[in-house]
C-alpha cells in the first residue's frame, strides 16, 4: 500500500512547516508590541519633560508676580489706557480732529447715564484732614450756591471796559462799591452759616443754676442716663431726702 504511505507523509511535511512559522510570526508580534510600548514612553518622558518646564515657568512668573507691588495690576491697566489716550490724541491731531469731542462721540447713552448716576451717589466730602482741606471745600460748597447777575456783568463790563479785569498795577480799592441788594444777599449766606453752624455743633450749653451732683464729666454723663431711665420711681425719694423727712 504505497500510496496512503506518501499521502500521509505529504500531511506531515506541510504540518511541519506551519509550526516553523508560527515562531517568526509571534517573534515579529512581540517585536511590534515592544516598539509601541517604547513609542509610548518617549511619548510620556517627553510630555513629562515640557509639564516640568511649563511648571518652572510658572514658578518663576508667580515668583515675580510677588515681588511686584500689591496694586501694580491696577498701575499696568492705567498705564496701558494712558498709552492708547495718547496715541489716540496723535491720531485726532493728525486728522485735525478735536480729541474731546471724539471721545464724547464714541461714548453710549447708556455708559452716559451710568457715569452720571455713578457721580451722583459719589459724596466728594472725604472728611477731616487738615483746616486748609476744610476751608477749601467749604469756599466750593459756598461758591456753587451762588447766582451770578449776567445783566449786572454786562452792564460792568460795558461800564469799565478793560479796567474790570484787575491786574498787579490796578488800584483795587475804592473802585468798587457793591450794591444793596449784594449786600443783604451777603447778609442772608452770612446768616445761613451761622444757623446751620449751631445746628450742627455738638457743644451741649451748661446751666450754671443745675445742682452739681458729680464728681467728674463722666459720672455727670451716668447720672444723666440713670436720670433718663430711673428719673420718674425715684423723683419722690429724692425730695423726701433733700427736705429731710425721708423715714
Amino acid at each position: 500500500f504505497p500510496a496512503p504511505v506518501a499521502e500521509r507523509g505529504s500531511f506531515q511535511g506541510s504540518s511541519g512547516s506551519e509550526d516553523e512559522a508560527r515562531p517568526g510570526t509571534a517573534a515579529a508580534a512581540a517585536a511590534q508590541k515592544r516598539e509601541e510600548r517604547l513609542r509610548k514612553f518617549r511619548e510620556l518622558h517627553m510630555k513629562r519633560n515640557e509639564a516640568r518646564k511649563l511648571n518652572h515657568q510658572e514658578v518663576v512668573e508667580e515668583d515675580k508676580r510677588l515681588k511686584l507691588p500689591a496694586n501694580w495690576e491696577a498701575k499696568k491697566a492705567r498705564l496701558e489706557w494712558e498709552l492708547k489716550v495718547e496715541e489716540k490724541k496723535k491720531e485726532c491731531a493728525a486728522r485735525g480732529e478735536d480729541y474731546e469731542r471724539v471721545k464724547l462721540l464714541e461714548i453710549s447713552a447708556e455708559d452716559a447715564e451710568r457715569w452720571e448716576r455713578k457721580k451722583k451717589r459719589k459724596n466728594p466730602d472725604l472728611g477731616f484732614s487738615d483746616y486748609a482741606a476744610a476751608q477749601l471745600r467749604q469756599y466750593q460748597r459756598l461758591t456753587r450756591q451762588i447766582k451770578p447777575d449776567l445783566e449786572q456783568y454786562e452792564k460792568l463790563k460795558e461800564q469799565y471796559g478793560e479796567a474790570l479785569y484787575p491786574t498787579s498795577d490796578s488800584l483795587l480799592h475804592g473802585t468798587h462799591v457793591p450794591s444793596k441788594e449784594g449786600i443783604d444777599r451777603m447778609v442772608a449766606d452770612l446768616e445761613k452759616q451761622i444757623e446751620k453752624r449751631d445746628k450742627y455743633s455738638r457743644r451741649r450749653p451748661y446751666n450754671d443754676d443745675a445742682d452739681i451732683d458729680y464728681i467728674n464729666e463722666r459720672n455727670a454723663k451716668f447720672n444723666k442716663k440713670a436720670e433718663r431711665f430711673y428719673g420718674k420711681y425715684t423723683a419722690e425719694i429724692k425730695q423726701n431726702l433733700e427736705r429731710g423727712t425721708a423715714v
